[in-house]
């Protein structure tokens, strides 16, 4: 049994929304859905629907943010991967039975969507990202 409902988005590190929308508005023809500041995490998200999915655009709106870092350190690219899951409390649950490093050891609570990250050590070097909607 999968606990896994779907990819919810895929995070990309960009240096400046504007210009990355010229690959993947302009040359890719995904449809801009919005673009919003996110003020806790210190930056500006893109949000651009596949199907499902999201292709989220994130740019730094401050030097000494956590992706500013990652950008500094690894250049744009890919963050993250987002996967939506059915109950977040009780995959952090066997994946912790299992030995998985996670980042959060409760998931973070949001309007409208709880989300919890796994360490990139347990997955082979991608950050991922759970994530369950509430509403």
């Amino acid at each position: 049994m999968s606990i896994i409902k779907k990819v919810n988005h895929i995070a990309i590190v960009v240096e400046d929304i504007g210009q990355a929308l010229a690959f993947w508005q302009d040359a890719l023809g995904l449809h801009l859905q919005k673009i919003e500041d996110v003020p806790s995490e210190k930056v500006k998200v893109a949000f651009l629907p596949v199907g499902d999915s999201e292709v989220e655009l994130v740019q730094p709106t401050e030097e000494e943010s956590g992706i500013s870092k990652f950008l500094r350190d690894r250049g744009p690219g890919l963050h993250h991967m987002c996967f939506e899951v059915e109950d977040i409390d009780q995959t952090l649950l066997r994946l912790k039975t299992k030995g998985i490093r996670v980042i959060n050891e409760s998931p973070i609570q949001l309007p409208g969507r709880k989300m919890t990250f796994i360490h990139p050590k347990s997955t082979m070097g991608v950050l991922v990202e759970l994530y369950q909607l509430t509403d």
